[in-house]
Order: structure tokens, then C-alpha cells, then sequence
């Protein structure tokens, strides 16, 4: 082998070891931002957020994954740069009070997370059968959507609610975003008339005083669409009263169209417009994502075993043209978005999972006009009902926590 040739493939060895990306010897391979980093714990199913202060807020999921717990942890600014060396979480808080209120099963009915108004936390998720409290009831009827919110001053989560009033048969996963100004929505998809899928109806949630009390929930959007009932949802606020939701319809049963909700005023009311199209006559309990930029937001989802992104404009609250992944699909699920300081996007999915089958971890990143660049890459390790958060760091560069 030509001595350039050994260099080559040792620098691309010593790269993957140290990042866990991908070198090719088409080009010169540019330094890798991305770093790998494991769920706390041992923890699955990973969400991420980031505050104004740059301060990572994690949830996270361990137990039985049909009746375990949610815990929540946080990481500085001044640690972010260093985590997964000396830098660590804080220790853990458990979100639930009930023992064994949240589920893991099917990966898209975990909890979701939301930083609000002085950067208080926001949870939402999917109760697990622990949490019916009458055993002799439809227990599918009769599931939870809790929320739960951290205390005044940090140290501990509220006892969760059930804020089911009337749009009962929650399936597939609820979502939560919340604003700076003390708006939180808390949504998810319900059966109507009957419990067909395309009965199925998106309903949210508002409160305007930081998640203290929350108006009965009310249908989001009027045309009638049906709702994918083991598919998750996405949804995400931003600082001038925009709120944005993507689900999967299920229109003569076939139909799993995906579909972007856009509201100017809070979450008060909802646009809607596709933005996908998938024909299956099954349900795929797929999961989506969002990341807010200047401007509007990016959004992700799944569609055939391949992962897309869009931008969607904060002025006329429609999507662009969808961009896919490079490469060949190999059942790529799961997605999640983080826009760093350059306005580069991370996209990062799951490979190969399903039911009780973990998988491995890919991502890839885009430029601002969400063109990819040659920085991507594939690592092992997705364990099952698991999936990635993607995080911006604050000087630059991604860290997925998996």
C-alpha cells in the first residue's frame, strides 16, 4: 500500500475512534464537531433542550419499559464543551412522583421536554397503566396525558396531572412546548366519534401562566385528517407567539400523510398543511422533530424508512421542499435536530430499530441552506425503545446523547 495511502487510513481510523464518525478516502476529511455522548445511567430515550443561558436540560427513561420512571438532569455552559470527559450532568431528579407512571414501549410514548418562561422545565408524557386508577376500566380509553412542571426554585417536579378532560383514547405519543412569555401547550391525537384512526383528532391544551392551570383542551385543527394511533408527535414554540406541530395522518386507512399545524397566536388556533405523503397500510410509530432558527424552523420526520428536513418559514408558516438524508435508507427512524451558532444543522436518526430491537445511531450535517456537507457519520449503540437528541454547543459543533 503507498505510504500516502497508510496515512490516509490511519487518519481515518484514528478520527472514527475518537468521534465514532465516518472518514471517506474521496476527499480530504474535514475535523470532526460531533460528539457521541451516553444517556446517563444507563437511561434511554433521551430529550434534549437548550436554554438562553446555553444550559443543557436532559429527560431521560429507566425502569421496565412498561411501567418505569422519567428523570431529569442539566449541564452548564462551562461543562457542555466537556461532556463525556470530565465534565458530567447534575445528578438526576425523578420527574414522576408516582412509581412506575411513565412507558418506554413502542419508543414514541415517553416523555417529551420544554423550557419556558425563567427557564422553568415543562414535561409532558404518555401514563403507563399504573396510572388508571379504576383496573375494571378500558384501560385505552382511560390513559393519561401528564404533566408536570420543576418547582419555584428548582429542587423538585410537581406532582403530575392528568390533563385529559374529555379527548380520551391517547395511542401514540403527546408532545409539550412552551415560550418565554409563560404560554405552554401540551398536545396530543384522540379518538373522536369511534375509535377508528381516521376518527382521530390532534387536541391541545393551553396555559398562560407558566403550566399552573390549563384551559380544557380543544381540537387543533378542523379538517379531518385522522391521526397515525401509534405515532408520536412534535411540537415547539418560539419566542413571538409561533407554534409549531407535526403529526402523521390516517386518511382511508392508508393514507399516513405527514402534517405541519402552525399558529400565530399562542396555540390559540392552528393552519395545517401537508407536508408528505406515505402510503402504508400499517402504522410505522414513527416520531419527529423540530429546532428553531432565525427566522422560523427546521422540522424532521420519517417517511419510508428514510428521514427528511425541511425549513419552515416563520412569516407564511409553510414548508420548504423536503431534503433527505444522503444515502441508501436502511430503516432509518426516529429523527432529532440541533442548529448550531453558524446556523449548520445536525440531523441525527436511528438505523434498524423496531420492535424490541435496539439499533445503531447515524447523523449528518447541512449547511444553513440544508445542503450536507461531508461531515456525517454512523456509530453502534441505539438500545432498544431507545432513539438520539441532538444539542447545539454553544462555541460550535453537535453532541448526541444516546
Amino acid at each position: 500500500m503507498p505510504h500516502r495511502r497508510i496515512f490516509e487510513f490511519r487518519t481515518c481510523l484514528l478520527s472514527a475512534i475518537l468521534f465514532a464518525g465516518r472518514c471517506d478516502f474521496a476527499g480530504a476529511a474535514e475535523p470532526a464537531s460531533v460528539r457521541l455522548v451516553r444517556t446517563p445511567d444507563g437511561g434511554i430515550q433521551p430529550q434534549a433542550v437548550v436554554d438562553r443561558d446555553a444550559t443543557v436540560h436532559l429527560l431521560y427513561f429507566k425502569g421496565k419499559p412498561a411501567a418505569g420512571d422519567l428523570f431529569y438532569a442539566r449541564l452548564g455552559k462551562e461543562q457542555l464543551g466537556n461532556v463525556g470527559g470530565d465534565g458530567s450532568f447534575s445528578p438526576p431528579i425523578q420527574v414522576n412522583r408516582r412509581s412506575g407512571a411513565a412507558i418506554a414501549v413502542g419508543t414514541i410514548r415517553g416523555g417529551q421536554i420544554a423550557v419556558g418562561r425563567a427557564g422553568r422545565v415543562h414535561v409532558a408524557w404518555n401514563g403507563s397503566g399504573e396510572t388508571v386508577e379504576d383496573k375494571g376500566m378500558d384501560a385505552f380509553m382511560k390513559t393519561s396525558m401528564l404533566y408536570t412542571r420543576l418547582n419555584d426554585d428548582g429542587s423538585a417536579f410537581e406532582p403530575e396531572r392528568n390533563l385529559i378532560q374529555s379527548a380520551y383514547g391517547l395511542d401514540g405519543g403527546g408532545t409539550v412546548a412552551a415560550d418565554p412569555n409563560g404560554n405552554v401547550c401540551v398536545a396530543w391525537h384522540a379518538v373522536g366519534g369511534d375509535r377508528g384512526e381516521e376518527s382521530r383528532r390532534v387536541y391541545v391544551a393551553r396555559s398562560t401562566d407558566d403550566g399552573k392551570t390549563f384551559a380544557a383542551e380543544k381540537p387543533a385543527f378542523s379538517q379531518q385528517t385522522g391521526a397515525c394511533g401509534c405515532c408520536g408527535m412534535k411540537a415547539v414554540a418560539d419566542d413571538v407567539g409561533h407554534v409549531f406541530m407535526l403529526y402523521r395522518s390516517a386518511r382511508q386507512k392508508v393514507n399516513r400523510d405527514m402534517f405541519l399545524l402552525a399558529s400565530r397566536d399562542n396555540g390559540k388556533t392552528f393552519q395545517g398543511v401537508q407536508v408528505d405523503r406515505w402510503a402504508v397500510a400499517q402504522c410505522p410509530m414513527s416520531s419527529e422533530s423540530f429546532a428553531v432558527r432565525d427566522g422560523g424552523v427546521v422540522a424532521a420526520w420519517e417517511t419510508e424508512g428514510q428521514v427528511y428536513l425541511a425549513a419552515v418559514s416563520g412569516e407564511t408558516l409553510k414548508a420548504g421542499k423536503p431534503v433527505a438524508a444522503p444515502g441508501s435508507s436502511r430503516g432509518r427512524k426516529h429523527p432529532s435536530l440541533a442548529i448550531d451558532r453558524d446556523g449548520r444543522v445536525l440531523l441525527a436518526w436511528a438505523e434498524g430499530t423496531g420492535w424490541q430491537k435496539g439499533g445503531s445511531l447515524a447523523w449528518q450535517v447541512f449547511d444553513k441552506q440544508l445542503k450536507p456537507t461531508s461531515e456525517k457519520g454512523r456509530a453502534d449503540g441505539i438500545p432498544m425503545w431507545s432513539l438520539p437528541a441532538a444539542i447545539a454547543q454553544p462555541e460550535g459543533g453537535f453532541v448526541i446523547v444516546h
